[in-house]
């Protein structure tokens, strides 16, 4: 039964945030700018039937990605900020992991939201032909993105209260995703290359990695 009322509750909050986005579209509007800037501009950048564009397209995918996500969700907090809103969530009578994770479900939603629109444009403009398993790419997309998630959303909430903390942000985050985001084109690069062989170790590495950024929080949060 309190399992069920956490789960209440982290949707409860992710509901609230992402009611307040569809309202505003403020983040979703930063992420597909963003997204279609890259790609128009790397698409004119390089030929479409030139090997190093084949070969370098699954790092601009993610390039695309994770820079419109930590553009997107910078203001994750911002928002509780206003009319002391955060003093209320906190007297909420709802656990402080549970605003983290709903935090988390609300921007994992909306980047995954923003990717199925981005990705297809990827493949066209870049005349790219997906040959391995379509699921398999889905999956990698979806557990690389709630590892950033995950990440860049717990790191807002510990700098949320510091005057640098957007200049700080990018110091700490990068670093700290560098795994998620080389198995992410690792991953990426196989699959679409239609070979699975030897990525056991890269879906391994991001499984991992999403759990460990999954328990931390969880520890730390309060």
């Amino acid at each position: 039964m309190r399992t069920r009322q956490y789960w209440q509750q982290i949707w409860a909050l992710a509901r609230k945030d992402l009611l307040l986005e569809f309202r505003t579209r403020e983040a979703i509007s930063v992420m597909l700018m963003y997204s279609l800037v890259i790609i128009v501009v790397f698409a004119f950048a390089f030929k479409p039937s030139r090997k190093t564009t084949l070969a370098i397209f699954p790092g601009l995918l993610w390039l695309g990605s994770f820079f419109a996500g930590f553009l997107g969700l910078v203001r994750t907090f911002q928002g509780e900020k206003e009319n002391d809103c955060l003093l209320g969530l906190l007297l909420a009578p709802v656990g402080r992991t549970a605003i983290y994770f709903g935090k988390v479900l609300a921007n994992f939603i909306l980047m995954v939201l923003v990717e199925l629109l981005v990705l297809p444009l990827f493949f066209v403009f870049f005349n790219y032909h997906l040959r391995g398993p379509v699921l398999h790419l889905l999956a990698a997309v979806l557990l690389g993105i709630f590892g950033f998630v995950a990440v860049e959303t717990f790191l807002l909430a510990l700098l949320g209260n510091l005057r640098a903390g957007e200049a700080l942000l990018p110091l700490l985050l990068f670093p700290l995703v560098v795994p998620v985001v080389i198995a992410a084109v690792q991953l990426t690069a196989g699959i679409l290359a239609g070979e699975p062989a030897g990525l056991s170790d890269w879906w391994k590495l991001l499984v991992a990695y999403d759990i460990i950024f999954l328990a931390v929080p969880l520890i730390f949060f309060d």
